[in-house]
């Protein structure tokens, strides 16, 4: 059986940066990644880091602090985030973006900027990198690979964990399956699980937020790592916090999924809607200009089965640009009625049948909303922009769902991230960082842009060096003084397997219809 110092279960956003800093603090590391590439949703992400005081702020006159970062986040949550680890996050999130720009990171030319996708933060604090999130594994993938050459990380692909190995209640070790065979590795200090969502687990994801699946996540977010903290008796916090992000048309084939490159744009701020929403009974439900977002996905999570339908008139194809993001007005027309979810017909009523609304709901709905835009006032939702009646055929309709990038319930950790049970005593031996905790723990009931990619790796990071840091220092008289310092690369005490060669970071391609 190998030993390492400690052990990381997945090569994605939280587990690079551990095994990085747990590596360069002079541990031995080995990561267990299921796929054939390292980096998880580092490949599809937006990459959204918010952080206040950074250097790229201070460069572009910013003025911001982590106390009114953290007031934001209790305004935009609603004091529903857990108030440790925010702010455990905001405590490092800044050193953390300053350290990636040391490293050659390429931020976005307007980053950091408001965003306006969730509920914007009072100052720009959004930091991302020219390629979204890939930017970030550029720099995670130049930084580490070094340290796999030295042998300090070993890294091993297309390797899934099978359980997690116990010894009087402590976990000591990993067992993984790898080209057919079971293997087992010993970790002295601990095993981090790094592992990710569970987005795109129907079943789970059902079980555990409450709602029917429709993703546009990774498709391996299927919850390796918390199915296998369960078994050891670990609490899933965070159920109950689960919010959709708003609206995504439905994918051709799989019913749990959604294309997130075919998107309507249901911004207000951004496009001033020509469309009413309706749900599948015919009814409007929210005022489609409200340029709040958090309280179109709050009021979406009413609707029956989380699913409405945007309708609209030829005219506002031709008044509203981007009705869908990337289709011209030709695509659209072109794709009514042969890409899913998308529906034309010359009468509202051949419409309705063809989408699958209610006849009768959608025609009083429209003929409301008609007068509303007659009288300029809106007596249902209080909309104001009222542009023009739905009127001019052909009649459209695009079906939309509350779908899932993230999962909000995850497993419960203390504030030094030790994973915990249901009383809250902790798993020995038992870490874990990322999505896998829940976008719950940081972002409470809420979407808080940047707060899910940046204390993911802020978390992976700490856990890695305090790793690195043998048990009988950490807890004895200087564990308050000393901390890993400098740029130290352990030597490898054994020689490092000849078949993983350099980082594979792959071209994953984002999905396309």
């Amino acid at each position: 059986m190998e030993s390492y110092d400690f052990i990381v279960v997945g090569a994605g956003t939280a587990g690079l940066p551990c095994a990085i800093f747990g590596a360069r603090a002079g541990a031995r590391v080995l990561v267990v990644e299921k796929e054939s590439v390292i980096g998880g949703t580092l490949h599809v992400s937006g990459g959204h880091m918010s952080a206040a005081g950074t250097r790229r702020q201070q460069e572009r006159g910013i003025q911001d602090s982590t106390e009114a970062h953290f007031k934001d986040i209790q305004r935009i949550s609603k004091n529903t985030a857990r108030e440790d680890l925010v702010h455990l996050a905001l405590a490092h999130a800044a050193g953390f973006v300053d350290w990636l720009q040391s490293e050659g990171f390429e931020f976005a030319p307007d980053s950091p900027r408001f965003v306006y996708g969730h509920e914007p933060y009072s100052v720009p604090r959004t930091h991302y990198g020219i390629d979204e999130a890939r930017s970030v594994l550029k720099v995670l993938s130049r930084v580490a690979q070094p340290l796999i050459d030295s042998g300090a990380i070993t890294l091993v692909l297309k390797a899934k964990v099978k359980a997690l190995l116990t010894d009087h209640g402590r976990v000591v070790g990993v067992q993984f399956a790898r080209d057919g065979q079971i293997r087992t590795a010993r970790a002295q200090r601990g095993v981090v699980l790094a592992t990710g969502g569970f987005a795109s687990a129907p079943e789970l994801f059902k079980e555990i937020e409450g709602f029917p699946l429709v993703s546009a996540a990774r498709e391996h977010s299927t919850g390796d790592g918390l199915v296998l903290a369960r078994g050891l008796g670990a609490h899933i916090a965070g159920r109950g916090a689960y919010l959709p992000t708003f609206g995504g048309l439905p994918h051709p084939t799989d019913p749990h999924r959604t294309i997130w490159t075919d998107r309507p744009l249901l911004i207000a701020k951004e496009r001033p809607p020509y469309e009413i929403y309706v749900d599948r009974f015919g009814k409007r439900w929210i005022a489609e200009d409200d340029e709040s977002i958090d309280r179109k996905e709050r009021a979406l999570l009413k609707t029956d089965g989380l699913t409405f339908f945007t309708v609209f008139d030829d005219h506002a194809v031709e008044m509203s640009p981007n009705i869908v993001i990337g289709w011209s007005k030709s695509d659209l027309r072109e794709r009514a009625g042969r890409r899913a979810g998308v529906h034309a017909a010359p009468t509202l009523a051949e419409l309705a049948r063809a989408a699958g609304i209610d006849e009768e709901g959608l025609q009083v709905s429209v003929a409301r909303y008609n007068g509303f835009v007659r009288d300029r006032v809106d007596a249902d939702f209080g909309r104001t922009f009222l542009p023009a009646p739905i009127e001019k055929p052909p009649f459209y309709a695009m079906r939309n769902h509350g779908i899932s990038l993230i999962t909000f319930a995850g497993v419960d950790v203390d504030g030094s991230l030790r994973v915990r049970r249901e009383d809250g005593s902790t798993i020995e031996g038992l870490y874990a960082a990322g999505e896998i905790l829940g976008a719950g723990a940081t972002c409470g009931n809420s979407f808080c842009g940047g707060m899910v990619m940046g204390p993911a790796m802020i978390f992976g990071k700490l856990i890695g060096e305090r790793l690195a840091i043998p048990d009988d220092v950490v807890n004895g008289p200087t564990a308050e003084v000393l901390r890993p310092e400098g740029d130290v690369t352990r030597t490898a005490e054994t020689e490092r397997p000849q078949d993983l060669g350099e980082i594979p970071t792959g071209e994953i391609p984002r999905p396309k219809f």
